[in-house]
Order: C-alpha cells, then structure tokens, then sequence
C-alpha cells in the first residue's frame, strides 16, 4: 500500500474568496434577489456572485455587462461565446473561469445535441479539436489578442472576415475576450474557489453495467 496520500478525499475545504465574503445580512435587496434567482436556476449561488458582492455598485456593473455578452442574444452563438471563455480562461490558468465555463460549455454542447467531451480538448489545446475553420480562426484571434495585446494590428481581423464574420460579431467576439481576461485576473488575484457542483455538470454518465461491469 502506498504511502502516498490520497489527494482525492484531501481536505480541501478553504474560503471562496482571499477577502472578507459578505453575508445575506450585509448585502442590499438586489444583491439579495439575484442570489435568490441563481439558487431557483441553477440550485446553488455561484461563489463569484458571493464573492464580489462585497462591492455592490461594482459588482453589479460587471454582473450587467457579463450576462449581457454571455447569456443575452448577441451577434454569436451562445456556444460559440462559451468556447471563447474556456480557451480564454484556460490559457490564463484561471481556475475558477476554467472550471465554471468548462461546465457551461459542456451543458450547452449536450443541450445542441454535441459531444461534451469537446470541452475537454478545447480547454487543453484547442488546435487539436474538431471545429469548423471560422471558430479556429475566432480562437487563434483569443488566444492572440490574450497572449500579446500589444502585437494586434489590423490584419489580425482578416481571418475572421474571411470565414464570414461581420464588424458586429469581431466587436463581440473582442468584448467577450476582453471581459474573460478582467474577470480571470479578478478570479485568480483574489483566489476565488468554484463551486463543487460545476465539477459534474454536463458530464457524460457512462453506467458501469453499460461498460460491462457490476
């Protein structure tokens, strides 16, 4: 038996945030109306929201832009945007964006009928999965723009005019890199912790007596 220990039944149990986490009794009505709404919808209240409820005003401002270019009807598929935020986070190391995106990206891939299994590989190297040439051209525009801001010229908007994208959608697709790098730099420097229950969701069950076993 090995002497090692079993890091999967660890411990690991620490604050969501490095700063003070506001209770229900600190926060303001809408604070406290959103919270409510998170928990009807998804069953739980993402540690984010908590998190950053610690300044309501601005909280508040990043939640509006966010679910606007995230969860609103926009110039891109929803899917598209979540693809965007995987590879974004990914490349960021951001641990709470990668992981909570990574779960949105695979319910929204299931939800269209996809293999959620794609995730996994965009998250990795997004070079080696199966999509079509205008989304490796949108993530090479992320993964550049991420990496080296400072190297972007007006070229670097071809590719994406090539496969079809119009002015709207280059704005989008920019907006929704440009948010992911603020947001995983807010999530990393204050050590946010995603909730437990992204970890499974969109996951593919694969029945052990499916797999020919008890």
């Amino acid at each position: 038996m090995s002497d090692h220990p079993n890091t999967a039944v660890l411990n690991t149990a620490r604050p969501i945030s490095f700063l003070h986490v506001p209770t229900e009794a600190e926060v303001t009505p809408d604070i406290l109306k959103l919270w409510a709404k998170a928990q009807a919808n998804l069953g739980f209240v993402p540690n984010v929201f908590r998190a950053q409820a610690l300044n309501t005003a601005q909280f508040s401002a990043w939640w509006s832009y966010f679910n606007l270019l995230l969860n609103k009807e926009g110039f891109l598929p929803p899917v598209e945007r979540e693809m965007v935020a995987v590879v974004v986070s990914n490349i960021n190391r951001c641990v709470y964006c990668a992981v909570s995106h990574g779960a949105a990206l695979r319910s929204l891939l299931q939800a269209g009928g996809q293999n959620s299994d794609l995730e996994g590989i965009l998250a990795v190297n997004y070079r080696h999965a199966p999509l079509p040439a205008r989304l490796h051209a949108m993530l090479d525009f992320a993964e550049k723009l991420t990496r080296t801001p400072e190297a972007m010229r007006e070229g670097d908007l071809a590719p994406l005019r090539q496969h079809g994208l119009n002015d709207a959608q280059i704005l989008e697709l920019t907006q929704v890199i440009g948010m992911f790098n603020m947001t995983n730099r807010i999530s990393s420097a204050l050590g946010f912790v995603p909730n437990a229950e992204y970890h499974a969701a969109g996951r593919r069950e694969v029945g052990r007596r499916e797999a020919g076993s008890e």
